[in-house]
């Protein structure tokens, strides 16, 4: 082949050696978390849609004590964090996926990589600790408490 010749895009004659064989399943495993935590996700957000913008008022009805009487029921905590942990891991699998395909330095990928996990494990640590520590009736709080808090 001469020089001003450009090979075949079926010739074989690009190497991709980011994935020397490992011999592991993690992309496979990976690929399939990516459709059933997509299907799961499918769910959980239209039945959290449903449930906040057509059932009762609406979105007139969505304030701080619609959320605190939604978060009462461990029904309700259960499937927001349900909801948080999917759409946090399938998100982060994503950009993992793109970072695999677009950074072209192991250094580089590396460290993205790390601020990637890094990031959605801080996201979904706070966002648990939101949903199972949340108080809508905070002991010696008095100023504008909802209307469900006992008088202090």
């Amino acid at each position: 082949m001469s020089a001003n010749t450009i090979a075949s895009p079926r010739s074989g004659g690009i190497k991709y050696n980011r994935n020397k064989g490992s011999g592991s399943n993690f992309e496979m495993a990976a690929w399939l978390f990516m459709r059933l935590s997509g299907v799961v996700l499918v769910v959980l957000i239209f039945g959290h849609l449903f449930v906040n913008l057509m059932v009762g008022e609406g979105i007139h009805a969505i304030d701080f004590g619609f959320v605190a009487g939604k978060w009462a029921s461990p029904f309700w905590q259960v499937w927001d964090l349900a909801m948080l942990w999917l759409a946090m891991l399938h998100g982060t699998n994503g950009v993992r996926t793109i970072i695999n395909d677009y950074a072209e330095r192991d250094g580089t990928r590396m460290t993205l990589k790390t601020v990637l996990y890094i990031a959605s494990a801080v996201i979904i640590v706070l966002g648990t600790l939101v949903i199972f520590t949340f108080d809508p009736c905070p002991a010696g709080a008095v100023i504008d408490l909802p209307s469900f808090c006992p008088a202090p």
